[in-house]
């Protein structure tokens, strides 16, 4: 079995920072990309930010220059550092994992239960 558990959530308020962890554990062969989604109430899930194996990073454009991905490899565990958050960043965030538990097996995305950022104004 494969967990994501994601901790960091929180109440903040804007122009207020939050750092979110997502740490991977159970039967991992190799993980990956990684990467960090949210969904809003009403809206659809969207993703924030992703990172490769070997650190390629991608944002959206509406987080761009204030949240920074990044990752440890060797603790299987992918964080977003979310800086000058606004109003419109509150939303429940969702770590995601591309995984194989075996050598040669295939690719599968796993996902955490989620934490919510609430940013007041």
């Amino acid at each position: 079995q494969v967990q994501l558990k994601e901790s960091g959530g929180g109440l903040v308020q804007a122009g207020g920072s939050l750092r979110l962890s997502c740490a991977a554990s159970g039967s991992i062969f190799s993980i990956n990309d990684m990467g960090w989604y949210r969904q809003a109430p009403g809206k659809q899930r969207e993703l924030v930010a992703s990172i490769t194996r070997v650190g390629t990073t991608n944002y959206a454009d509406s987080v761009e220059g204030r949240f920074t991905i990044s990752r440890d490899n060797a603790k299987k565990t992918v964080y977003l550092q979310m800086n000058s958050l606004k109003p419109e960043d509150t939303a429940s965030y969702y770590c995601n994992a591309r995984l194989r538990q075996s050598w040669g097996g295939l690719e599968y995305d796993y996902w955490g239960q989620g934490t919510q950022v609430t940013v007041s104004s």
